[in-house]
């Protein structure tokens, strides 16, 4: 008896991305034409100037037809794969429906899993195939494919001509390999920058023309606060499986240090520039994270209201997601303030570029020992520079050199953020 399927095709649409975000580079196909996938399993991901976004299957079906490529520009609504609803094709009916059937087995086919004798008849007819051992005193003659395996082997003569050289193409890799040339054979290579390279590369270039950047330094004794993590990094670690680092120790500093100066957690927003302060009673710190694709800066919400360990669990999450390819553009959004750490690359100096419409950012960098005068005696201490870029639009000299100040004296002095 037949079984008659009948299915619905569907068009998968290039989904909603963001409120800002209309279109993207089809980056790669997760599957291919033929394969069956569940509801809201992953058929593609686009790449957009912020974030990958996945595209997934409204329903359970047969991927038929994809109607754009890899690498394409594609825009919000627009058709992307022909989708053959229904579940998964059961063998078992394909084969019943496409093939004919089969003959009977022969008695020898169907008792080939048993011991038969005839087996051994077989066996000994391929024996008898064999040619019998020459009479002695006879020299054995090789196998046909052995003399011609020797002949071939033979010194050319005049009237053989020499054997030929394996070819060029033989002799090159597979056009498939992508090994990289030689160092210094001179040849170039054009890659196309992605999405979020080529937004982070525009909001870069804004910053700069935009604020007034300005950098002060300072270097603080990293001393104490290493031997507070010392101390309670493996008792926090047993408790809550957070390690224990120093970002949320400067988090936590820069939070204490915006009472004073609240213009650092500010912004200037408005039209033609600016014109208008917005001061802020939260403080959103975004955390630089760099992945393969680029820099990007997650965004920890309510800092204020969170205590070291929660700052540092919070911090993990989004570093993974980051690493995972993960962020949503919520993840993202925002952001009061900023913390850059070049130190976990050894980084012992340098200038980080204001995120708009952000005020200021802090530089993080490398711990390194160096002798310093304590108490009119040289000391090796482990010393650590600090960078504050900040917009000289709104922040003065005195104030950005006034906080940075107050961060530096609450690391070196943990205890006085119980006081804040």
């Amino acid at each position: 008896m037949s079984h008659l399927r009948f299915y619905a095709d569907k068009i998968v649409k290039v989904p909603e991305m963001a409120e800002s975000i209309s279109e993207g580079t089809l980056k790669q196909w997760s599957k291919q034409i033929g394969d069956y996938v569940e509801q809201d399993e992953e058929i593609a991901t686009i790449e957009t100037d912020k974030i990958d976004v996945a595209v997934n299957a409204p329903e359970a079906g047969t991927i038929k037809e994809f109607l754009a490529s890899e690498e394409d520009t594609v825009t919000v609504g627009q058709d992307l794969v022909k989708l053959e609803l229904g579940g998964a094709p059961q063998s078992g009916e394909e084969e019943q429906g496409n093939q004919e059937p089969k003959a009977p087995a022969s008695d020898e086919q169907a008792t080939s899993s048993d011991p038969d004798p005839s087996k051994e008849d077989s066996k000994s007819e391929q024996d008898t195939s064999v040619p019998p051992p020459p009479p002695q005193g006879k020299k054995p003659e090789p196998p046909k494919q052995e003399i011609k395996s020797e002949t071939s082997r033979k010194e050319p003569t005049r009237q053989d001509p020499p054997p030929s050289k394996p070819s060029e193409s033989t002799k090159s890799e597979p056009k498939g390999s992508s090994s990289p040339a030689p160092y210094g054979s001179r040849e170039e290579r054009r890659v196309k920058m992605n999405r979020m390279r080529l937004r982070i590369a525009e909001r870069l270039k804004q910053s700069q023309n935009t604020a007034a950047s300005l950098t002060t330094f300072n270097e603080v004794d990293m001393s104490s606060v290493m031997e507070f993590r010392k101390l309670y990094k493996d008792e926090i670690l047993k408790k809550t499986g957070i390690k224990l680092g120093f970002m949320s120790a400067f988090a936590r500093a820069c939070i204490l240090a915006m009472k004073d100066i609240p213009a650092v957690n500010a912004s200037i927003e408005g039209p033609g520039g600016g014109d208008t302060i917005v001061y802020r009673d939260y403080v959103d710190i975004s955390v630089a994270v760099a992945t393969e694709k680029g820099l990007v800066t997650p965004v920890v919400r309510n800092t204020e209201s969170l205590d070291l360990v929660g700052i540092e669990s919070a911090i993990a999450d989004l570093g993974k997601k980051a690493r995972d390819n993960k962020l949503t553009i919520e993840d993202m959004a925002g952001g009061t303030f900023t913390i850059s750490n070049g130190g976990v690359f050894g980084s012992l100096m340098g200038t980080p570029i204001i995120n708009l419409p952000q005020t200021a950012v802090l530089g993080l960098h490398a711990i390194k020992e160096k002798p310093v005068a304590v108490n009119g005696k040289m000391e090796i201490r482990p010393m650590m520079y600090l960078a504050l870029t900040y917009d000289h639009r709104l922040l003065d000299g005195r104030e950005a050199v006034t906080f940075l100040v107050k961060v530096k004296e609450y690391i070196e002095d943990p205890r006085k953020m119980l006081l804040g």
